[in-house]
Formats: C-alpha cells, sequence, structure tokens
C-alpha cells in the first residue's frame, strides 16, 4: 500500500502517467506472446512442414525455360565425375568401390530434399574418407582380419567364422557394418550438436584439410608405385608407412609407375588449364572421364593383369543390396571416433552453403543445413553407405556449369547408377587409375 502509492507519487511528479492494472491481466499479458508462439494453426502447421522439407517450396516454382537446362548439363557433368571418384574413394575408406556408389546415390537425393543450398553438391570427401579408413582399418585389424586392399566379390559367402567359433560376414561386410555404425552415429551427432561447428575457425579447417592431404598422399604412394606392403594404423603411422615403401621401392611396378605418372601427367595440367580458362568454356571439359577410358581399355586390350602384374577392380555389381541396420554392438568403438567426422562434415557443408549463397544473393538457413547433413547420413547408413559432407571440388564444377538450383542435384542421383551400369566396362579400371584419382585433388589442396 504505502510503498506503491509512493512510488506512483514519485513518477507522476516526473511526468510519468501511471496506470495500476490487476495482478491476472499483468500475467495474460505476459504470457500472451508465449500463447501465439506456442499455438497450433493450420498456417503454422504449414510453414513447419515446408521449411522442415525446403523442396516442397522451390519445386512447384520451378522455372523449366530459365533453370532446366543448366541443372540438366551440371547434374550430368558432376554425374560423370562422381562415378570414378566414388570408386577410388570408397577405397580410401578402407571399402569396396561399389558402396562409393551407393553412397553418392542416396546423399545427393536426400540433400535434395531437406537442404536449403542451392549449389553445394553433397557427396563422398576425401578427407571425411580419410577418417573413415583409418577407424575401419583398426576395427578389422580387431576383428582378425588383414589390412590388404578390399576387393573380394559382395556376391561371394560372407558366413566366414571368427577365431573359429563366433559365425560372421567376411572381412568386406564386416568392414562395411564398421562404416555404417560410425555413419549412423555422426549423422545423429551432427542433428543434436551440429551447432558446435559453427565456432570452428576457417584456419583450423585449413589446416586440417592440408594436413590430411599430406596423409592421403602417403596412403596411396604405394598403390601408385604396385608395391605390396601392408597398411599402417595408429600414431606414427605416417613415418611407419614411408618407412615401409622405401624399404620396398626395388620391388615398384614399372607399368604401375609409368601408368599413374601418365595419368598425373594429363590430370594435373588438364586441371589447371579448365581454371584458368573457366570464364570461356561453356562447361569444364570432363577429363577424368578421358581418363578413365583410355586406361581401362589399355588395361584389357593390353592384357596389364595378365602381362605386367596390374591390379584391376574385378567384379563390380550392379543394382542394389537390401537395407540393412547399423551394428548396433559396435557402437562403443566407434562412437568417439564419428564426433570430429560429424564436426568436420557439418562445419565444411556450412561454410560451402554461406559461402556460395553470398556469392548469388539467397540466405541459407545453419539449422536446416544441421538436420539436412544429419539425415544425409543416418539415413544412407542403412543402405550399406559411408559418411558424406559438401565435397568443393564438385560444388565448383556444379556451379560453373550453370547449376541453378537443387534440380541439379536430382538428375546427378540418377545418373550414377545409369552410368555405373557398365559393370564390364569398370571391372577393368586399373586399381593405379582409381587411386590416382584419390590424390588427384591433391594438386589444387584449396580446392578440399
Amino acid at each position: 500500500g504505502v510503498a506503491v502509492t509512493w512510488e506512483r507519487s514519485l513518477l507522476a511528479s516526473q511526468g510519468y502517467r501511471v496506470r495500476l492494472i490487476p495482478l491476472g491481466m499483468f500475467a495474460w499479458e505476459l504470457l500472451s506472446p508465449s500463447k501465439k508462439t506456442c499455438s497450433c494453426t493450420p498456417a503454422k502447421i504449414k510453414d513447419c512442414v515446408l521449411g522442415f522439407f525446403p523442396i516442397l517450396q522451390w519445386l512447384p516454382k520451378y522455372k523449366l525455360r530459365e533453370d532446366l537446362l543448366g541443372d540438366v548439363m551440371s547434374g550430368v557433368i558432376v554425374g560423370v565425375l562422381l562415378v570414378p571418384q566414388s570408386i577410388a574413394y570408397s577405397l580410401l575408406a578402407g571399402l569396396e568401390p561399389i558402396y562409393g556408389l551407393y553412397t553418392s546415390f542416396f546423399s545427393c537425393i536426400i540433400y535434395c530434399i531437406f537442404g536449403t543450398s542451392r549449389h553445394i553438391s553433397v557427396s563422398i570427401f576425401g578427407v571425411v574418407c580419410l577418417m573413415v579408413g583409418q577407424v575401419v582399418d583398426r576395427e578389422v585389424e580387431r576383428a582378425g582380419f588383414d589390412l590388404d586392399p578390399v576387393l573380394s566379390v559382395l556376391g561371394g559367402d560372407r558366413n566366414s567364422t571368427r577365431n573359429g567359433t563366433e559365425p560372421l560376414c567376411d572381412k568386406s561386410c564386416y568392414a562395411m557394418a564398421v562404416a555404417a555404425t560410425m555413419t549412423f552415429i555422426s549423422g545423429v551427432y551432427q542433428v543434436r550438436v551440429g551447432f558446435v561447428s559453427v565456432y570452428l575457425s576457417d584456419s583450423l579447417l585449413s589446416g586440417f584439410v592440408t594436413g590430411a592431404s599430406f596423409t592421403v598422399l602417403t596412403s596411396q604412394v604405394k598403390y601408385l608405385l604396385g608395391l605390396d606392403i601392408p597398411r599402417s594404423g595408429g600414431i606414427g603411422s605416417l613415418v611407419t608407412t614411408w618407412i615401409n615403401i622405401l624399404r620396398n621401392i626395388h620391388r615398384t611396378n614399372i607399368c604401375d609407375l609409368i601408368t599413374s605418372f601418365l595419368c598425373f601427367l594429363v590430370l594435373i595440367p588438364a586441371k589447371e588449364l579448365n581454371e584458368r580458362f573457366k570464364s570461356k568454356l561453356k562447361a569444364p571439359i570432363p577429363v577424368e572421364l578421358f581418363v578413365v577410358v583410355a586406361a581401362t581399355l589399355a588395361s584389357h586390350f593390353g592384357k596389364l593383369r595378365e602381362n605386367y602384374g596390374s591390379s584391376v577392380s574385378g567384379h563390380i555389381p550392379t543394382g542394389f543390396l537390401p537395407p540393412r541396420p547399423p551394428d548396433w554392438s559396435l557402437i562403443p568403438n566407434v562412437a568417439l571416433d564419428a564426433i570430429p567426422i560429424a564436426v568436420i562434415g557439418f562445419a565444411i557443408t556450412v561454410s560451402l552453403s554461406e559461402m556460395f549463397a553470398k556469392k548469388h544473393g539467397y540466405t541459407v538457413r545453419a539449422n536446416q543445413e544441421m538436420y539436412a547433413i544429419g539425415f544425409c547420413n543416418i539415413i544412407p547408413s542403412f543402405f550399406h553407405c559411408f559418411t558424406t559432407s559438401a565435397a568443393l571440388a564438385k560444388t565448383l564444377v556444379k556451379e560453373s556449369t550453370g547449376c541453378r538450383t537443387q534440380m541439379s542435384g536430382l538428375v546427378t542421383t540418377f545418373s550414377v547408377p545409369l552410368l555405373s551400369c557398365a559393370r564390364g566396362f569398370f571391372a577393368a579400371l586399373s586399381l593405379w587409375v582409381r587411386w590416382g584419382f584419390g590424390v588427384g585433388w591433391m594438386s589444387c589442396p584449396a580446392e578440399e
């Protein structure tokens, strides 16, 4: 009473108009904005659905005459480049080539549904593949398998035993189970705590990618030279690998060395020419495709495997395998390893999304990108896929070839299975070509 009357008189003397309101009305005015925010109306439900599925916003408004040509051209070109790169990067992850094609297919179509960027290409990323491969190698070795390259036939017998007692799938199957489980956990992390990636500086990401590029090069040199040495893992693996390479350098396969050199002799200058004349070219020259075709024909008709001992891809099946859930028993083994993979993948995706959105004058929603890249890993983990993120090299190709919307991603999605139907063609693809693609992006490290 007295205190309220004194305060009211003081405010009135200073020129303020004072009005007393009942406590119930004060509470109503306080809660009214919250009630409006939490109310469930048809309009808000519609906005929520459209916000969660951005494809429902841009697809009905798609401009066929203005955008279709550029989207189709960029989608097909990215699809052509994606097939050989998927084969190479799946080997970098310690998996069979077919799994890279599965991953490229599902990641493209899922991001088209949930993503807000019009230009980025979500697919296999070299650095992420390297991180996945290190975990796969470790778990495969723990399970009692050796670390030779995975090149078995998918249709083979998978009901082998470990230590003669416990029925278990073969090495290829087990490696994929490890990768799929880690992919699922990475996706969960990205959906739940992806905001942590926003606090990673560009300098940190650039340093990480640069350091990883040397690790990728080191892990692939033995294949470029045709050396048969064990894969090294753990602390000091970089030094151990180089020691093993130098000790066995006298066993270099001359055929693999010459063909590797010829591939780089074509790939690196062509990449620089595409970059220098990109303003004059309607589309970059797909020199990678020409190298794959020429090398495969040379391997097949020159009988490089029979005459010189060069390794080839062998059988690459077509079609899709039945879906299979991740191996939940492996979660304790890979849960910690999935954290840096999830953080790096999301940080790169958001950075690229914002960079191209700013360049082309539109906005992206970081929260929705968090869901998009998370679902690009959670859902494919049930379909024999491994971890993905945005890839700068393919995004640059996509943008420079006329991409306007994520319709380009849908075109890429269906280009991958069509191009990979030529299983007889890719069966003769030499390993030195595939691993050449695995390290070819290091000729311009800033791109990845």
